[in-house]
């Protein structure tokens, strides 16, 4: 297999409670926790697993969400470091379509758009109470005004046509490239693994698990559409993990 590389994009911070963090465990207070993408460069092509926050958008409709991200730290300011332009991405995954895994898909109208048939759907037809999760909706402008939200002015968002490639079930969607059902969280969410030559595999948990203390105590967030689902996917990745 060709040599795959992986880089982590820092995408900035968001803070949320610690009761939503970790659903009724807490302990209760602000934790501040990191947004990042995921670039591979594979033989087939780049891919971007997820995109992000787009600042004006959290601002605007989540300012307590506190966001902090430099201009360095969108997407075009994280590829500029190493040389590359949204341009030459070939690919952009979604795990699910929450407003700080899809804020950047705007920069990436040449390229296509994978995700769980789903969560595509969801993502426009959501329960009431997904509605924040749900409300940056500019990675599908159709989708958008199917839902009645009106985006703000945006030069990229004028051109911006996207190409989604729906898929549903576990898939490797390109050689070492695994996406893993994951649902609970959102009704479509996918997790990614990334098989790599000489070293162990790595997988990209996305919203799933929030970090490592929820897999050690198997403590969901507050933030899902099916609790039991949710924990059912931490204990797949757990096992994916082992």
């Amino acid at each position: 297999m060709t040599d795959t590389k992986v880089h982590l994009l820092d995408g900035g911070t968001l803070v949320i409670d610690g009761f939503h963090a970790f659903w009724n465990r807490g302990p209760a207070g602000e934790v501040r926790f990191p947004c990042y993408s995921v670039l591979i460069e594979h033989a087939d092509g780049r891919y971007i697993f997820d995109t992000g926050y787009d600042f004006d958008h959290v601002m605007r409709v989540l300012p307590f969400e506190k966001p902090i991200q430099e201009k360095s730290q969108t997407l075009p300011g994280q590829l500029a470091k190493l040389g590359l332009k949204t341009g030459d991405i070939n690919y952009v995954i979604n795990s699910h379509y929450h407003f700080d895994h899809c804020g950047g898909n705007k920069y990436f109208g040449e390229a296509c758009t994978l995700c769980h048939a789903k969560e595509l759907e969801a993502s426009g037809n959501c329960q009431p109470f997904e509605h924040l999760g749900y409300s940056d909706m500019s990675f599908a402008p159709a989708l958008a005004a199917k839902r009645g939200l009106k985006l703000p002015p945006d030069p990229l968002l004028d051109m911006y046509t996207p190409k989604f490639e729906t898929v549903t079930g576990d898939q490797e969607i390109a050689k070492g490239l695994w996406l893993f059902e994951t649902p609970g969280h959102t009704a479509g969410h996918y997790s990614l693994l990334v098989e790599l030559r000489n070293r162990r595999p790595m997988l990209f948990t996305a919203d799933a698990c929030y970090s490592k203390k929820n897999l050690d105590m198997m403590c969901i967030s507050s933030f899902h559409l099916d609790p039991t689902a949710s924990l059912a996917s931490m204990k797949r990745l757990k096992a994916l993990a082992e």
